[in-house]
C-alpha cells in the first residue's frame, strides 16, 4: 500500500511539473512577443526622430495614436466616414464574403473528398482558380455588379472558396481509415462516421485553411476599397494619401493589422477548443 501512494504521489507530482512548465513557456512566450513588439515601435520611433525628422515621409508612432484618436469619431475625409464607422464597414465586408466563401468551400471540398468523379470534375477548376488573385477580377465584378457592396462581397468569397476547398477535402481525405474502420466496428452508420469521425477529424486543418483564407480576406477588401467605396478602411487610406496625410495611412494600416491579429486569434481560440493536441501546446 505504501509503494502505490509513492507511486501515485510521484506521478501526480511529474504531472504538476509538466503543467507548470508548459505555463512558464507560454508565459515565456507572450513575454517574448511583447518586448518584441515594444522593440519594433521603439525602432520605428528612433528612425522617424533622429534619422528621418519628416513627419510626412515617415510619422511618430506617436502621431500616429493621436490622428487614429482624433478622426475616431470625426469623418475623413469631410464626405467620408470616421474610423469607427469605417472599421464596422469594412468588418461587416469581410465577415460576410469570408462566410459564403467558407460555406462554399466546406461544401465543395467535403463533395470531392467523398465522391471521386466530383472530385475529378472540380479540382482543375480549382486549380486554374486558385493561383489568380482576387484583385483581377474587381474590373469584371464592378460591370456585373456596379459599384454597391456586392462586388466587395462577392470578392472575398472569390479568394476564399479555393482556399478552403483545398484544406477541406486534403484534411478530409487524410483522416485514419483506422478511426473510421473502428466507429464502424461500434456500429455507427456511414453518415456518423462521415459527421463525427470524418468531418470532426478534418476540422482543426479547416480551420488553418480559414486562417490562410482570413488573410487574403483583407488584402482582397482593402483592394477594392481602393478603387470602389466611400468608406472603409481602404477608402480612408487611399484617400489620406492624396492629401499626403501619412499619419492617417498609417493609423489605417495599424486598424487592420490590430483587426487582423484578432480575428486570426479567434480561428486560433476556436482550434484550440476543438483539437485537444493544439490546445496542450497553448
Amino acid at each position: 500500500m505504501a509503494t502505490t501512494v509513492t507511486n501515485g504521489s510521484t506521478t501526480t507530482g511529474a504531472g504538476l511539473l509538466t503543467t507548470a512548465g508548459r505555463m512558464g513557456a507560454g508565459f515565456r512566450a507572450r513575454y517574448l512577443s511583447v518586448l518584441s513588439v515594444i522593440g519594433a515601435v521603439t525602432v520605428w520611433w528612433l528612425v522617424a526622430v533622429v534619422i528621418v525628422k519628416d513627419p510626412v515621409f515617415l510619422p511618430t508612432p506617436l502621431a500616429t495614436i493621436r490622428a487614429l484618436g482624433h478622426y475616431w469619431s470625426r469623418p475623413y475625409p469631410s464626405q467620408g466616414q470616421p474610423i469607427s464607422i469605417d472599421i464596422l464597414v469594412s468588418l461587416r465586408r469581410i465577415l460576410l464574403g469570408f462566410v459564403f466563401g467558407t460555406i462554399i468551400g466546406v461544401v465543395i471540398g467535403g463533395l470531392m473528398a467523398a465522391v471521386r468523379p466530383i472530385r475529378t470534375l472540380v479540382d482543375p477548376f480549382i486549380e486554374l482558380t486558385r493561383p489568380l488573385p482576387p484583385l483581377a477580377f474587381i474590373p469584371l465584378l464592378l460591370v456585373w455588379f456596379g459599384l454597391n457592396e456586392t462586388p466587395k462581397v462577392v470578392l472575398i468569397t472569390i479568394g476564399v472558396i479555393p482556399i478552403i476547398t483545398v484544406s477541406t477535402a486534403a484534411a478530409i481525405l487524410e483522416v485514419p481509415r483506422e478511426l473510421m474502420n473502428a466507429a464502424r466496428c461500434l456500429g455507427a452508420s456511414e453518415f456518423r462516421v462521415a459527421v463525427h469521425v470524418q468531418v470532426r477529424a478534418a476540422l482543426p486543418q479547416i480551420i488553418t485553411g480559414m486562417r490562410l483564407a482570413m488573410g487574403i480576406s483583407w488584402t482582397s477588401i482593402v483592394a477594392a476599397e481602393f478603387v470602389a467605396a466611400t468608406a472603409g478602411l481602404g477608402y480612408l487610406i487611399i484617400q489620406a494619401g492624396q492629401f499626403l496625410r501619412t499619419d492617417l495611412i498609417f493609423a489605417g494600416v495599424l486598424v487592420i493589422a490590430i483587426l487582423g491579429i484578432s480575428l486570426d486569434f479567434a480561428l486560433r481560440f476556436l482550434r484550440s477548443r476543438i483539437d485537444p493536441v493544439s490546445r496542450s501546446h497553448n
